[in-house]
């Protein structure tokens, strides 16, 4: 389990058009959201996604880069960029399940084509959204057995207001005796 203010798992991916990715030389002003999507066989994930896309300006006012990340290869991740029509998020590929793993994320098996008739992979990671400050440390985290229910990234833009207008400190952080 990923433990806020403590550090997080290395991330470090080929992106489409943006160069390699590695979140250990991300460099902004205060963090990184990291969305892990179910990949291109998942038409929930092409909305998410197409709001997040609509977000990333709200972000980087904001000093917080995005970017959405899947074990697929590379011509699924460009066949999700193009479905949503990409123009600033970065997309992330080929995301290995042990690394999915670290960040915490559940693994599903196929069930074959899904109801936009395209096969899931073999093995493929389910939906998670992480803040991550620029010291690599958790801010917010939220991973899900399933496609459905996410947060929404303009509560998330809303919450990053707060937090900085407020100095909020990431919560969820103790590990002691209960």
């Amino acid at each position: 389990m990923l433990i806020p203010r403590q550090k997080t798992p290395e991330l470090a991916i080929p992106t489409l058009d943006h160069g390699p990715f590695d979140l250990v030389s991300e460099n902004n002003e205060r963090g990184t959201v990291i969305c892990f999507y179910r990949g291109l066989h998942c038409p929930l994930c092409a909305t998410y996604l197409t709001e997040m896309e609509k977000r990333v300006a709200d972000f980087d006012e904001r000093g917080v880069t995005t970017i959405a990340v899947s074990s697929d290869g590379e011509e699924r991740a460009r066949a999700m960029a193009d479905k949503i029509g990409a123009k600033s998020l970065r997309f992330g590929y080929d995301l290995s399940l042990e690394k999915a793993r670290e960040w915490g994320l559940y693994i599903s098996t196929s069930r074959g084509k899904t109801s936009i008739g395209i096969e899931e992979p073999a093995l493929f990671s389910e939906p998670g959204l992480f803040m991550v400050t620029p010291d690599q440390t958790l801010y917010y985290g939220s991973v899900q057995t399933m496609p459905f229910v996410r947060p929404h990234f303009s509560e998330l833009v809303g919450a990053l207001d707060f937090a900085i207008a407020n100095n909020y400190p990431a919560r969820g952080e103790y590990t002691g005796a209960v």
